[in-house]
């Protein structure tokens, strides 16, 4: 249709004069506007234009205001797995700049830093910005750089920072001094090698691996700084004439003609103020406001078509008297944040003149020609679904030269970079163009202006309520504004500053990926002020609880050798150099803390992470901090996500319930035949063109009584109610279908939930083909198109835990209000029954997510009557949401039709339940995090077994006050059996003022669920516990959102899902699947736990007995600081005479896995950390003092005539001491172990020919030899096997019945 050449420029939207100071308009297209309202406008106008003077900035000041319940850490219930829109805003209030600004400050204080446990009081600098489309180099160089870098070292700090890393602890810094020590000739002892070659190379092998690791995150960082963007710049910038000297052609595809130019920059040269183009899943480098967005053929073209007529602002549109239209001065929001126009009825096809019944746009052109487009957001948020945006509408419809010529006459306002991903504060001003003189040409515009009527028609013909469109009366006056002077006015009242204001829907997060078409966005943030960079918290350096309790171990060691070396020199009187004979002791007693116990720990995890991912049961598992599997044995505390950790995401609908009738999912076949009668019979009669009540115009008499309703439905017959319940959840819902490449359609929506039953509905027959803002299409079984027109939609918000949708059919014009929610606020809507709270019960006791279903027929004047009420509603800027909700309350929620009750099942990963009954039998204190709303979080809880049966569920939500946060934590103590699900207004309470207090008793509840948690609160409630409980906490997620919480924790565990490997990458193990954490704990875990324990005493032990063989051996012999076993004997005896049967204690086992599994009870008694304490510690010193003595005593008792007899005598029954104890130690035989004692006994017996300095080859060969040794073995070993014997009589280990059964 032509547009009115008069009437060729677009129109804003007006409120009235008692509020027009207080709002800025959202533009509306011509027929969005109803022609009651357009004599508003002058006297609007008028006082908008001084409003923007007084603020000196032409109204560039849009902020919300009076919004409790606005996007962000303050909203309890949303979440992560359905994010509900922001409620009725109020954020079309008009301030100064200044004023903005001051917002801005206080809410990034509040929301934004220090994240979760932000304090309202602490300053923080100002860091919002004001950015115009023609910033200067030095006016952008301002800002960070859009770098990535996850680098931890860098060449100047690698070699300081990792061999900090290594000798801060006191293990390593005592072997670097003891090694130091050889190169002072007063303190050399034996081989230089024998002290520097093991430090060596354990330093060797850590740097490589950091070197390693640090250059794969470098090449990382590169592949990603370097990935090509597409800038558009004027052709004359230094950029574009810079690239466009150089000798080659331009790439294909990049425009160089007009005004603008395109041109390719890496990732990292983009720069605060630049428009970049994004393509199809091209991930998005930085945040940034969306612009446009187009199509494919659009962009080829060269994005929009200039003009206005590709743009339906300037098209001149006929209303009828039937039309009802409301003021748009607000738009709602969908589920997901997108903007939802709150008010826009439509007309049919055929009065419109569209055609659209006959060509009717696919999905996906349709929504991007309104300057919407999808995002994929899991790599932010964790949410596998689709999220819509929405471009600014003031740029929507311009060409490429249009965006470049805006310059300084465009002006980006934003807030100050704040971690919260829900919540974006700014607006978006578009100055006027210099006017060229008073009396000119009429200004024109591709866009609408401030001050122009939209959908007016100058033609005094064109027929209109009240008698004619031509003219229009102004301000309710009575004056009216004639054809004849509006071209004068419109040029007079153009010339202000259109302003948008801006949310989270107008913005792309970097990281996120642009799911379809292509876009133009203006980047605001970059580098570390982006959402994603300030919710990642880097990594640090991971240390087991077993490293640091053999930490602890070494400085008691190291103390023991000082004392027994100035025991010795004391005893010798101080004599001489005493000071140097005390040095001389240490480096002779060094092997009490011996540098093979870090290597042969180090080679123990190795074999640790080999069994792990070599394990068939747990296929795909990987290892990726191979320094922690011992600490998989420790987990007191499970800290997990849900959406796709817990539960696959996917949701489907298991029950339909109508009261007299229940289909179980077994038995959908006959829904689906039941609603193809019901259509085949019905469409015929409601879509003929003289049914009754498109003739009439009216819609059926409305069932007002509880009676009227039980006699109407017993009057239907079954297929009736059958369709009527599918019809209405095939229509209320926020549901978009996209088309993919190949011709497939995906529903897109911000929650599952929707998608699911949406599914479902195809599948029984009725399936949606088309959605946009204003209308939707369904497709029946027999093919026919049903086409309805989208009125008003009510979105789910957490208090109202419902949403709602007034449809209006074309074929007949009924309308019809659907509405769906929780049963606990339907309950009160629909009209009375006696089956509805019965079955929501028993719904929920299934662990289906229910909810009740219901209609309401409207005739046309109590819908016109709603409109009247609900637009005076939204126009007041005091209590404007009460007020709304009042009016729907008033005029549409009462007595409703209730239809039916869906119960959704959102199917669990496999063997889910009894992962979690088993990891609390093993004594493990699950928690899950979650962004989901309570109610769902709580169904998740139960049906997963999180919560044990017949468990109290103590839900707490929305505390305000203190006392209130004070009664609740009274009541847990005296109910710490019950799970707690808390969301995030109340934790942040709790934690402010009773933050000791709340985690000594959430600590000691069985199961915990955190609702609506951000990246970043993840990780602070994983510190939390662990600060406060110094137990092992584990933490498992699936989703890049979970990155922080991951590395947060003791041990990371990232499933590969969905969500995509980001969380896998970064965690310390990767599995595929939630259950594979029963065998990674309880059978793993175990087995590292108690055999490093195991091989790190033993260790201790082995260098204990020589250090106690050399201070006796000291002792006797006039305290001489003299070594007794020199050279190659001290370098084999850690070596080729002790270590491979000592290594394969590694194999060890002291319960099968079938046992450990069965009686997961056996893993409590592996957090008490009892394989290694000071108990067992003292054991093994008592043992090593034992065993020396006695070694040391026997050889010089029994020693010949030569000093060689007691060193052959001595070391040989040490060696064979060691073998022995090797096998009273082992609780499982291994072949490995078997041969390692035999031939490592064989290897010993053939050095001695070759180490003729220590051994007396005649004296070993002889009889006596043999049995001095034997003798001497006897009393070291024996003893300790009979202990052993009556130990495991008297006390035996909890395992040992069950081994025995």
């Amino acid at each position: 249709m032509a547009s009115d050449p008069s009437n060729s420029q677009g129109f804003s939207s007006f409120r009235s004069r008692q509020t027009r100071s207080r709002f800025t308009p959202r533009l509306r297209s011509s027929n969005e506007i109803d022609e009651e309202h357009t004599g508003l406008l002058s006297s609007h106008n008028q006082d908008f234009e001084s409003a923007n003077k007084r603020s000196g900035n032409g109204g560039s000041g849009i902020h919300r205001q009076g919004n409790h319940n606005a996007r962000g850490y303050h909203d309890d219930d949303d979440d992560e797995e359905y994010i509900e829109n922001e409620g009725y805003r109020d954020r079309n209030s008009l301030s100064n700049p200044n004023s903005l600004k001051s917002k801005a400050r206080d809410f990034s204080l509040n929301a934004g830093k220090g994240g979760f446990w932000a304090k309202g009081d602490k300053k923080v600098q100002d860091r919002s910005r004001t950015i115009t489309f023609a910033d200067s180099d030095k006016t952008r160089s301002r800002y960070p750089a859009n770098v990535v870098r996850n680098q931890k070292y860098n060449i100047i700090s690698f070699l300081p920072v990792v061999l900090y890393e290594q000798f801060k602890f006191f293990f390593n810094l005592y072997f670097l001094l003891v090694a130091l020590s050889q190169f002072v000739p007063a303190l050399k002892i034996g081989f230089i090698a024998t002290y520097v070659a093991p430090l060596a190379f354990v330093l060797f092998v850590t740097i490589g691996k950091e070197a390693v690791d640090d250059y794969a995150r470098y090449k990382r960082d590169v592949e990603s700084n370097s990935a090509p963007y597409k800038l558009l710049v004027p052709s004359d910038s230094a950029l574009a004439v810079a690239l466009a000297s150089k000798a080659r052609p331009p790439p294909a595809g990049l425009d160089s003609g007009g005004k603008a130019r395109i041109v390719s920059v890496p990732s990292s040269k983009i720069r605060v103020g630049d428009l970049v183009i994004l393509e199809k899943n091209q991930r998005v480098p930085a945040d940034m406001v969306l612009l446009q967005t187009f199509t494919g053929e659009q962009h080829s073209d060269g994005f929009r078509g200039g003009g206005g007529g590709a743009s339906s602002l300037g098209r001149h549109v006929p209303m009828d008297s039937a039309s009802t239209f409301v003021l748009d001065d607000d738009e709602e929001e969908d589920e997901n944040g997108a903007s939802k126009t709150a008010s826009t009825p439509r007309k049919s096809a055929e009065q419109l003149g569209f055609g659209l019944n006959q060509d009717e746009p696919e999905p996906q052109e349709a929504e991007e020609s309104g300057g919407t487009c999808f995002v994929r957001t899991d790599q932010l948020d964790g949410e596998t679904d689709w999220k819509l945006r929405i471009a600014v509408e003031l740029t929507q419809r311009m060409t490429k030269e249009e965006l470049i010529e805006i310059g300084d006459r465009g002006v980006v306002f934003a807030g100050p970079p704040i971690k919260d991903i829900h919540t974006f504060l700014g607006n978006f001003t578009l100055h006027p163009p210099p006017e060229p003189s008073l009396t000119g040409s009429p200004i024109t515009s591709s866009g609408p202006a401030v001050g122009d009527l939209l959908g007016h028609s100058t033609d005094p013909a064109t027929p209109g309520p009240a008698g004619a469109y031509g003219s229009t009366t102004l301000g309710g006056q009575g004056s009216h504004f004639s054809s004849s002077n509006l071209h004068e006015t419109s040029i007079q009242l153009s010339q202000q500053p259109q302003v948008a204001p801006l949310t989270a829907e107008n913005v792309l997060w970097a990281n996120t990926v642009l799911a379809a078409g292509s876009a133009v966005g203006l980047v605001v943030y970059t580098g570390r002020e982006t959402r994603a960079v300030m919710n990642t918290s880097y990594p640090g350096t991971k240390v087991g609880l077993l490293d640091l309790e053999i930490n602890r171990l070494s400085k008691i060691l190291c103390g023991v050798t000082f004392a027994l070396s100035v025991g010795l020199v004391a005893l010798n009187g101080f004599r001489g150099e005493w000071w140097v004979y005390i040095f001389r002791f240490l480096i002779l007693f060094s092997s009490i803390i011996p540098i093979s116990l870090r290597v042969n720990l180090d080679m123990g995890k190795t074999v640790y992470a080999r069994q792990i991912m070599s394990d068939h049961e747990i296929p795909g598992t990987i290892v990726r901090t191979s320094t922690l599997p011992e600490e998989l044995g420790r987990i007191e505390y499970l800290l997990s996500d849900k959406t796709g950790t817990l539960t696959q995401n996917e949701m489907e609908l298991k029950k339909l319930h109508m009261g007299t009738m229940s289909y179980g999912w077994d038995s959908m076949d006959e829904v689906a035949s039941q609603l193809a009668n019901a259509l085949g019979s019905s469409l015929p009669t409601q879509s003929g063109p003289m049914s009754p009540t498109k003739v009439l115009g009216v819609a059926p008499p409305m069932m007002s009584t509880a009676g009227a309703m039980l006699a109407g439905r017993g009057r239907r017959d079954l297929s009736s109610r059958v369709r009527d319940v599918v019809l209405a959840l095939a229509l209320c819902h926020n549901v978009t279908p996209v088309v993919d490449e190949d011709g497939g359609v995906t529903y897109q929506a911000s929650s599952p939930d929707e998608v699911a039953i949406v599914r479902w509905t195809e599948s029984v027959g009725l399936t949606l083909v088309s959605r946009t803002r204003t209308s939707m299409s369904l497709k029946g079984p027999d093919g026919s198109i049903l086409s309805f027109d989208i009125l008003e939609v009510f979105p789910f918000t957490s208090e109202s835990k419902r949403m709602g949708i007034v449809i209006r059919e074309r074929a007949t014009g009924e309308l019809t209000f659907y509405q769906k929610g929780a049963d606990v606020v339907m309950a009160k809507i629909v009209a009375q029954n006696d089956w509805l709270d019965e079955e929501c019960g028993n719904m929920a006791r299934e662990g289906l997510r229910t909810l009740v279903v219901a209609r309401k027929k409207l005739s046309q004047e109590s819908w016109v009557a709603f409109e009247r009420a609900f637009k005076n509603a939204r126009v007041r800027v005091e209590e404007r949401n009460e007020s709304m909700a009042r009016v729907v309350s008033e005029h549409l929620e009462h007595n409703l039709e209730l239809l039916g009750l869906t119960g959704v099942e959102d199917k669990l990963q496999d063997d889910v339940k009894t992962t979690l009954e088993l990891l609390r039998n093993a004594g493990i204190k699950v928690w899950m995090l979650t962004g989901d709303k309570i109610e769902t979080a709580t169904c998740i809880a139960i049906s997963s077994k999180l919560v044990a049966r017949n468990q109290y569920v103590h839900q707490v939500a929305k505390l305000k006050e203190q006392e209130e946060a004070r009664d609740m934590l009274d009541f847990l103590r005296s109910k710490l059996d019950c799970c707690l699900v808390i969301d995030g207004d109340s934790l942040q309470l709790c934690l402010d003022h009773f933050k000791t207090d709340f985690i000594q008793l959430a600590t000691q509840l069985s199961a915990v669920v955190a609702c609506r948690c951000s990246p970043t609160q993840k990780a602070d409630v994983a510190r939390l516990i662990r600060e406060h409980t110094k137990k092992r906490v584990c933490c498992i997620g699936d989703g890049g959102n979970d990155v922080s919480m991951i590395q947060a924790a003791d041990v990371g565990l990232g499933i590969v899902g969905k969500e995509g490997k980001q969380a896998s990458l970064a965690a310390d193990f990767s599995i595929n699947q939630f259950s594979y954490l029963t065998k990674l704990l309880v059978w793993h875990g175990r087995n590292s736990y108690k055999r490093s324990a195991k091989l790190a005493q033993f260790v201790i032990h082995r260098g204990l007995i020589i250090s106690i063989i050399q201070a006796v051996f000291s002792a006797i012999f006039y305290f001489a600081p003299i070594a007794l076993y020199q050279g190659w004997l001290m370098v084999g005896y850690a070596t080729v005479y002790t270590m491979a049967p000592v290594f394969s204690l590694v194999l060890d086992r002291d319960v099968s896995e079938d046992l450990a599994l069965l009686y997961p009870e056996l893993y409590k008694d592996l957090t008490k950390g009892r394989s290694l304490s000071a108990k067992t510690f003292t054991t093994w010193l008592m043992i090593s003092v034992y065993q020396g003595g006695a070694i040391m005593i026997l050889s010089l008792l029994l020693f010949e005539n030569e000093f060689l007899n007691i060193v052959g005598i001595s070391f040989t029954a040490l060696v064979v001491n060691e073998l022995i104890m090797v096998a009273l130690e082992i609780t499982t035989w291994h072949a490995y172990m078997i041969l390692s004692e035999i031939i490592t006994l064989f290897f010993y017996c053939i050095s001695i020919a070759f180490l003729p300095e220590f051994f007396d080859l005649n004296f070993v060969l002889s009889t006596r030899f043999l049995w001095k040794t034997a003798v001497i073995i006897a009393f070291s070993s024996l003893p300790l096997y009979i202990v052993k014997i009556v130990r495991a009589r008297l006390a035996p280990p909890s395992y040992s019945k069950l081994v025995m059964s």
